[in-house]
């Protein structure tokens, strides 16, 4: 099958802390425009976070796991070198091992300043990242026909995803 004739569309969305390469411990205020430097075809596709110690990648709307992968190592490549130019790493966590949630702040934001608003102390606490991935269906009677079907196997991905020993 070609990657033009997939019946599907997928995007994936990771988030990363960003942690100081000598204490290892959350950077509680990077600098400021850290990722304007890098190659304009990925320059929109990073971005920070809810934290001032997240950023996000994204790639575009992709016709292929291949393409996904393809994007998503350039990406998480230009991550790494550009925090290594600032002393930092980013690291792949669903939360910090050691740093304190009290000591974090949210990025400037208009978004994000709604979202500490109405969320109040549980957005403070929320020193989380996540993966995500979006998949597309045009196909009406498909889409409901896999959504019934993912429901079977919620459980398995809940324990996979979570941090259990599976």
């Amino acid at each position: 099958m070609e990657p033009s004739d997939a019946p599907f569309t997928v995007g994936i969305e990771e988030e990363y802390l960003l942690v100081d390469l000598e204490t290892r411990g959350l950077v509680t205020d990077p600098p400021a425009g850290m990722f304007d430097g890098v190659d304009a075809d990925v320059r929109d596709l990073i971005r920070p976070e809810f934290l001032k110690s997240q950023v996000e990648i994204g790639t575009p709307v992709c016709h292929s796991i291949g393409e996904a992968r393809t994007h998503l190592r350039k990406l998480r490549r230009t991550v790494a070198e550009v925090a290594a130019t600032h002393g930092l790493a980013p690291i792949a966590a669903s939360t910090h091992p050691f740093s304190e949630w009290q000591d974090q702040q949210h990025t400037d934001k208009e978004r994000y300043h709604i979202l500490a608003r109405d969320m109040q102390a549980v957005a403070r606490r929320l020193v989380i990242c996540g993966m995500h991935v979006h998949v597309g269906l045009e196909d009406d009677e498909l889409r409901m026909d896999m959504l019934n079907q993912v429901t079977y196997f919620m459980p398995h991905l809940l324990a996979l995803s979570t941090s259990s020993p599976f």
